[in-house]
């Protein structure tokens, strides 16, 4: 065989091998395309859901609010989360006024109890304080351990995908159920395709459907223990004009909690 013949047989069998592997690629993104567009709102909440209700954390994270005086207020502290969210225990470290608080959320939040360590003592909150501001931040109670609320308390719907802070997203439209006492009448949801990761969560009015009450953005999006993880959150209220930032200075999945943690006698630890 010839010099010439040798070489024009290796660059034809050069140019099919690159032609198969750009098939291949085009077929990968078009398989990945046509699933995205079969997908429902069922199953893409699930898939959000499966991410934000790991089996147990534990997390310490810097929350910072500003007033609308334009003050900021600080808050250090360590949670522990266990059962895909329906136990929930926070314990705040700074500043040194709420250093050894204490808040015990159950049952997905519907039993709380705060312990002051100035007094000592163990406080049950009423069944309606799941909606009240934690620490007068724009997270309630609620916000910070409803557990699998996107599944029990909504019914989903896929809206049209759109670009939502520089990510291609699935958009979703959840309506509070009318046996859940949730504090949202809906949530516009923007969930990002590659990870199935909420970037921003529009909430509304209790009772207002068309009424904005806050937006949540999420950003710096990790992989910890294989879970994507926002590392910062930002919840702005659009009715008092204030805003909170939290951001996850630690985190662990599929930690060992003990049941003893997560109970009234275990907050005065």
């Amino acid at each position: 065989m010839s010099a010439n013949r040798s070489l024009i047989l290796n660059i034809n069998k050069g140019y099919i091998l690159k032609e198969i592997m750009i098939a291949g690629i085009i077929f990968l993104l078009a398989t990945a395309g046509a699933f995205s567009q079969e997908l429902t709102g069922e199953e893409i909440v699930q898939k959000v859901n499966e991410i934000f209700s790991p089996n147990s954390s534990y997390g310490k994270s810097k929350m910072t609010i500003m007033t609308t005086s334009g003050q900021k207020r600080t808050f250090i502290s360590e949670s522990w989360s266990k059962n895909k969210g329906e136990k929930n225990l926070v314990r705040y470290l700074e500043p040194r006024r709420v250093k050894g608080q204490a808040v015990l959320m159950l049952n997905n939040a519907d039993d709380i109890w705060m312990y002051f360590p100035r007094t000592q003592r163990v406080r049950k909150l009423a069944t309606h304080a799941k909606k009240q501001k934690m620490q007068g931040s724009d997270f309630s109670y609620e916000d910070m351990g409803s557990g699998d609320a996107f599944i029990e308390d909504y019914t989903p719907k896929r809206l049209k995908d759109e670009k939502m802070e520089g990510h291609d997203c699935f958009t979703l439209e959840l309506t509070r159920t009318p046996e859940s006492d949730i504090s949202y009448s809906r949530l516009i949801m923007w969930v990002i395709k590659e990870n199935f990761h909420p970037i921003v969560v529009d909430y509304y009015d209790e009772d207002d459907s068309s009424l904005l009450q806050k937006r949540l953005v999420l950003s710096d999006i990790q992989i910890i223990d294989n879970i994507p993880t926002a590392m910062k959150m930002v919840m702005h209220n659009k009715n008092d004009n204030t805003q909170t930032e939290m951001e996850l200075l630690e985190v662990k999945y599929n930690v060992n909690l003990d049941d003893s943690m997560f109970t009234e006698r275990a907050l005065k630890k």
